[in-house]
């Protein structure tokens, strides 16, 4: 009841706002979500896109919150407006909630209209996810999320992980996940060696034809590995995207900025799927969604999302599991099990286990 007075409040504001600066319309229908308002507004014959846009800022002043995102989605235009009152959306009862999940499809978080959004890596549309955003915008935990929702929803038999996390801030709590091909990577010369050997293991998957088990490789911080691996770790990258996917490899990277001249034209043109957070500014906007008019510089942070695949934009909010959680997770899942589904990779993890410990030297 309190959504539905406070809508009608909203709505009554904005068309006050908009007529008072001669673009009179009607708002004919709202949407309440995790994070926001969404308000469906007609405008009279004639009004401009453009012009609407430009009054953001008073229609998010007048209704007293910190921004307002205008934009035209399939032939109608929508205002957002961010909820005082918003919850995060919590990851384990939202696995839960869904009684099959298919294969290596990590959990984003809820869409727009509240239902459950995944992302299926084998498919040719997704295949590698570029996580983008500013401090606080929730890459990181979404990242945790798709690790997490990954280990509950695959057998470590099907599903190897890789993860790299050279800050040691993100990734460190999956240190005792029974998943892992080798342990979390921190050190710069140690990315390398098992980039190095990530790329032999696709080669011998692509002459021998197979795909399993499939390995989803997670980057904390996708500019600071390019920074101190080098160029090598670029084009190691780039062959990694462009033919690991038939080899069942699949590369899931977080970064705050993904200029080209940082990460690299040619690793960040083999992204398929961008899932954009809270950026600074339009051009941000555009650098990080690879398209105009994303919006991501009036998202509300804190998991907050657009997702950009295949042409289309879904806007989402992002799954949240704490620490605690995550080591209650790796609990229930540390128990005997059968050896890993290929004998081959299960000794190629343990010859990279003492490349690792002899560079760490």
């Amino acid at each position: 009841m309190m959504h539905q007075q406070q809508m009608n409040y909203q709505a009554n504001q904005i068309e006050m706002v908009l007529a008072s600066y001669r673009v009179p319309g009607r708002v004919c229908g709202g949407m309440v979500t995790p994070r926001l308002l969404r308000f469906q507004f007609v405008p009279q014959l004639g009004a401009r896109l453009s012009r609407l846009k430009a009054l953001s800022e008073e229609i998010a002043l007048s209704l007293g919150v910190s921004c307002c995102h205008i934009y035209r989605q399939e032939g109608a235009i929508q205002i957002d407006i961010p909820r005082e009152d918003s919850a995060p959306v919590r990851l384990l009862p939202l696995c839960a909630r869904l009684p099959t999940v298919p294969p290596c499809s990590p959990l984003l978080g809820l869409d727009e209209e509240g239902f459950p959004l995944l992302l299926s890596l084998p498919s040719p549309e997704v295949s590698h996810v570029l996580v983008s955003g500013t401090t606080g915008s929730g890459k990181t935990a979404l990242a945790r999320a798709m690790i997490t929702s990954l280990a509950l929803r695959n057998h470590q038999r099907n599903l190897q992980l890789v993860l790299i996390d050279l800050k040691r801030r993100g990734f460190g709590v999956f240190r005792q996940l029974p998943h892992l091909l080798v342990p979390v990577v921190e050190d710069a010369d140690a990315a390398l060696t098992v980039l190095r050997r990530l790329q032999g293991e696709m080669e011998r998957r692509d002459a021998e034809r197979i795909a399993q088990p499939r390995i989803a490789i997670f980057i904390d911080e996708l500019a600071e590995l390019m920074m101190a691996g080098g160029s090598e770790v670029g084009t190691i990258l780039t062959r990694l995207m462009q033919r690991g996917r038939e080899a069942g490899l699949h590369v899931v990277a977080c970064t705050q900025k993904p200029l080209a001249q940082v990460i690299g034209s040619l690793v960040k043109a083999n992204f398929p799927v961008r899932v954009v957070g809270k950026v600074a500014s339009a051009e941000d906007a555009r650098v990080a969604a690879g398209i105009s008019g994303s919006g991501a510089e009036a998202l509300a942070g804190k998991g907050d999302f657009v997702v950009i695949a295949g042409g289309r934009q879904i806007r989402v909010q992002g799954a949240l599991v704490t620490e605690p959680e995550i080591r209650e997770v790796i609990h229930s899942l540390r128990r005997p099990v059968a050896a890993p589904h290929s004998e081959a990779l299960a000794s190629w993890g343990s010859r990279i286990r003492e490349a690792i410990g002899k560079d760490g030297k």
